[in-house]
């Protein structure tokens, strides 16, 4: 049997008690207050907890879905507190913002059967939040992956469908042609740099035609795609060099073209030149000759004059016949032997 001793405390009304070892004996009324208090502490615990499980937060940028027994029973597309019920309904979270997927470069092959290398993204968001859980499973990954699928397919459409320039042209929706004055485009083996101008105008974009054949995704996955865009349009490394050799081969034979036109223009241009100057040559002779035979005319109308004047005559006579003499008397031989009837010896013996 334990042995207590009973102490007596002056202070108190109450006798203390201790154990034969001396240790102080707690009184049955503590250990019913001690339970009492951790009774309270698991039932305000257990308050909390419950109450954490029936309140739903809601975020601007998530839509809330409330599942009953696996099932959704409701969804919350509003910000703010709402409630549920503990333990019976759980809450799954779906994105409501503005999503971007960067889909993976991927080879695509043209209508004349040219391999180029597109890479693209998605700009995308929830529209339907429980289709969305229905068909995806609320993944964000689930969703992705069809979206891959899904643009990758249509791209392919669509440039299977359109030529190797074609699809670099119409990259952004706009087009520079080359046209004449009626505006007929010309092409590149009727080009003329002195008719011709550029003009640019607006085409369907590439993005445009893929977007044209995604129909379907917001019906069927609850999502929608706002915007599909090409970031890079290459060609493969074993094709570039390839390209870039045919590229320069046409750049030659279109500025061959340039250049065979230029000379045969200059020669037009030189052949109208020499025309037009063969003509003012003859025109200017012609002038030319008329202008001398109308001076010969003058002068032997000047010359009849004199000679028809008696007064006159022995005059031109003797100039006449210093002409004469100074012409006869050239190079080094300056000698001149005369009869004695010539006119000029008459001339110079005074008979003139």
């Amino acid at each position: 049997m334990e042995n207590t001793n009973y102490t007596e405390n002056p202070n108190m009304q109450n006798f203390e008690r201790y154990n034969s070892d001396g240790t102080k004996k707690r009184d049955r009324q503590g250990k019913k207050g001690g339970k009492i208090g951790v009774f309270f502490g698991v039932v305000v615990l257990l308050a909390v907890i419950i109450a954490a499980n029936c309140m739903v937060v809601t975020k601007q940028n998530q839509f809330k879905l409330i599942r009953q027994f696996g099932r959704v029973d409701r969804v919350v597309t509003e910000s703010g507190l709402s409630f549920k019920l503990p333990f019976v309904e759980s809450v799954d979270t779906v994105p409501k913002e503005l999503l971007l997927y960067d889909l993976p470069a991927s080879d695509v092959i043209t209508s004349d059967k040219k391999t180029m290398i597109v890479d693209s993204y998605v700009l995308w968001r929830v529209t339907d939040p429980l289709v969305f859980a229905q068909t995806l499973s609320c993944s964000v990954s689930n969703a992705e992956s069809r979206i891959d699928a899904i643009v990758y397919n249509a791209t392919k459409n669509t440039i299977s469908n359109m030529k190797q320039d074609e699809v670099i042209r119409s990259r952004d929706g706009k087009m520079t042609i080359t046209v004449d004055e009626s505006g007929s485009e010309l092409s590149g083996n009727d080009l003329d740099l002195s008719e011709g101008r550029e003009e640019v105008i607006e085409i369907t974009s590439l993005t445009e035609e893929v977007m044209g054949q995604i129909n379907h995704v917001e019906s069927q996955y609850g999502i929608e795609l706002v915007a599909v865009e090409v970031k890079k349009l290459d060609l493969p490394d074993d094709n570039k060099q390839a390209v870039y050799t045919r590229m320069i081969s046409e750049r030659g034979n279109i500025a061959a073209q340039y250049t065979a036109e230029g000379k045969s223009e200059a020669k037009m241009i030189e052949n109208t030149t020499d025309k037009e100057v063969s003509i003012m040559l003859s025109d200017a002779k012609a002038k030319a000759e008329a202008t001398i035979a109308e001076g010969e005319a003058e002068y032997m109308r000047i010359l009849s004059g004199a000679y028809s004047d008696p007064e006159k005559t022995d005059f031109y006579s003797f100039v006449r016949a210093l002409d004469a003499l100074k012409e006869s008397v050239v190079g080094d031989n300056k000698t001149v032997i005369l009869t004695e009837d010539s006119p000029i010896t008459q001339i110079f013996n005074g008979r003139y």
